[in-house]
């Protein structure tokens, strides 16, 4: 199976990344003469599934192919099969059993880039596809969404990757089981600047500053207070940080309310189309591969409604392995651009998904990966949001790392579904999951997650 995955992940040849180059994920250009990539959506499906893992275990190509031709592909397959629950996924994204108990579903968006799967999958036909009758709900801010979904105005919804752990633990709201049941978008945030500081781009000396944040349970939040902090700022103490919706955070840039914002696309690259602001880093540099948005629903629709679950667990691969191939990206800005979704210029959401961008000082940049749609909700990923939580005193009491990230990220899930369907479940389904993190330079070992936590100079705890 994996020898004939069309995105070829174990043959040395393929660069699993964006270069810019022509490639898209491995495979030529058509005019090279390669084979076209099969439209069946059920075969790229499954085969995007693989190709995210084995990227997500070796994302560097060199270090992948040494070791394809250390040990050879047989063996690479058996390795990397044996620790991640691969085939489990592949199941469960093409499990079709049974009738579905609820057709007409209102799923939850906010308006960015991150939500771009779950976006596309309403104008692409790709909830059609599986039955579904989805009105997409445009929200306003990420407290209305938590309230929507806990009130259950929402069947699902698209979150900050962080929201369900923090609603699962009560955090800020009533504690209700959430699960994430995909990525929804890696990379693709960044640091923006006013224009009036684009000569002081040194964090040492943002003392004073003001930034926007969506919300405290955010990527955005905890990459930005990552960031400050490794330049010896404490972000609660020397800079203040403001929760704003992420609609309005050109607004408050263009009024002077705010010196700058860590947040979502199109929102950056809009404030350089309206030359107000400037980009100062994208957050792929701060943690490259970084989680963002997630598919997030709650434990009780999947208990009750398992069929309409994995139908919207099937659309959500489905989109994302098609939001994945660079190929489709004008294609897709053009789809999420109008009123109902985005409402923003098809340029600025084009700039934003292809990485071919103006940075507002003048440079035109070219990085095909400032944003990808990897959907695996690695445990890792959990992990490392939790810590951040910890260090920054939103949760006072001992956590179990690894017991939480499983609980709410549902990399596993599918061992559930397969065994209810007399499959045979790999024991290494259970154990697999922990994908590499970097961020910084530094490298998160989610076994010492709680010394993690605790290692740094500048904290709360």
């Amino acid at each position: 199976m994996s020898r004939d995955n069309v995105y070829k992940p174990f043959d040395a040849g393929t660069h699993l990344g964006n270069c810019g180059c022509g490639c898209q994920n491995g495979r030529k250009a058509p005019d090279d003469g390669a084979p076209a990539r099969p439209s069946d959506p059920e075969i790229v499906s499954r085969d995007f599934m693989e190709m995210a893992a084995v990227r997500a275990i070796l994302p560097n190509d060199r270090t992948r192919r040494r070791f394809l031709k250390a040990v050879g592909v047989s063996t690479a397959i058996a390795a990397i099969h044996s620790v991640l629950p691969i085939q489990a996924l592949q199941a469960m994204a093409a499990e079709t059993s049974g009738p579905l108990e609820k057709k007409n579903l209102n799923v939850g968006f906010i308006p960015i880039c991150c939500a771009t799967p779950l976006i596309m999958a309403d104008p692409l036909g790709f909830y059609r596809n599986e039955g579904l009758n989805v009105s997409l709900i445009k929200t306003a801010g990420w407290a209305l969404v938590r309230d929507k979904m806990l009130n259950r105005e929402l069947d699902a919804s698209h979150f900050l990757s962080p929201m369900p752990l923090a609603i699962t633990m009560g955090l800020s709201s009533q504690a209700q089981p959430m699960r994430v049941a995909t990525i929804q978008n890696i990379n693709g945030q960044a640091i923006t600047l006013a224009l009036k500081h684009k000569d002081n781009r040194d964090p040492k000396n943002w003392k004073g500053f003001k930034f926007a944040i969506p919300f405290e349970y955010s990527m955005h939040n905890f990459l930005l207070r990552y960031y400050l902090a490794e330049h010896g700022i404490d972000p609660d103490r020397d800079v203040q940080l403001r929760v704003t919706p992420p609609a309005e955070m050109v607004a408050n840039l263009r009024a002077g309310n705010i010196d700058g914002f860590l947040g979502p696309e199109p929102f950056n690259q809009r404030a350089i189309f309206d030359e107000i602001g400037f980009i100062h880093i994208l957050t792929k540099d701060i943690w490259d591969g970084h989680p963002c948005c997630a598919f997030g629903i709650s434990q009780a629709f999947i208990e009750q409604n398992p069929n309409s679950f994995a139908a919207l667990f099937r659309a959500m691969l489905k989109a994302s392995a098609s939001a994945s191939d660079h190929a489709n990206r004008d294609a897709i800005a053009k789809a999420i651009a109008p009123a109902q979704y985005l409402n923003q210029p098809e340029i600025v959401i084009r700039q934003s998904l292809t990485g071919h961008y103006a940075d507002g000082l003048g440079n035109v940049r070219n990085d095909p990966d400032r944003i990808g749609f990897d959907p695996m909700p690695w445990y890792s990923m959990a992990a490392w949001m939790l810590t951040q939580m910890k260090r920054w005193g939103y949760v006072k009491q001992d956590i179990d790392y690894k017991s939480l990230a499983r609980e709410v990220f549902l990399l596993t899930d599918a061992t559930r579904l397969m065994a209810q369907l007399d499959m045979p479940v790999d024991e290494h389904a259970k154990t697999g999951g922990y994908a590499p993190v970097t961020v910084m330079g530094r490298v998160f070992d989610p076994s010492q997650a709680a010394a993690y936590a605790d290692s740094f100079p500048i904290k709360r705890t």
